[in-house]
């Protein structure tokens, strides 16, 4: 047969005690080291920010001098949307008129 398990709180209870002990085993580093690898951390990021905005910027410069967001007016050819089609019926199918006779 298996084995019953514990109830749903007892599980949790293990699970919690479990990470504290895990928290315990870890080795902290000193505030002088954490200092300083969070400044070089925040260098770098300022420094990619600030190169890839710099590749944004010049592509954009160059794609301008080539023209290339230049706008290009065309003239349509061809009605593509049910409302620029009209349909004319000829007079023996449109709708029969009222008479005023009677």
């Amino acid at each position: 047969m298996a084995d019953k398990k514990d109830n749903i709180f007892k599980r949790i209870g293990k699970k919690f005690s479990d990470i504290i002990a895990e928290l315990k085993r870890v080795t902290w580093p000193a505030k002088d080291k954490l200092a300083k690898t969070s400044a070089v951390v925040l260098l770098v990021i300022l420094f990619f920010a600030v190169y890839l905005t710099l590749i944004g910027t010049g592509g954009r410069w160059i794609l301008d001098k080539v023209g290339f967001y230049d706008v290009v007016e065309t003239e349509p050819t061809i009605a593509t949307t049910a409302s620029e089609m009209v349909v004319e019926l000829p007079a023996s199918e449109a709708e029969p008129e009222a008479s005023s006779e009677g």
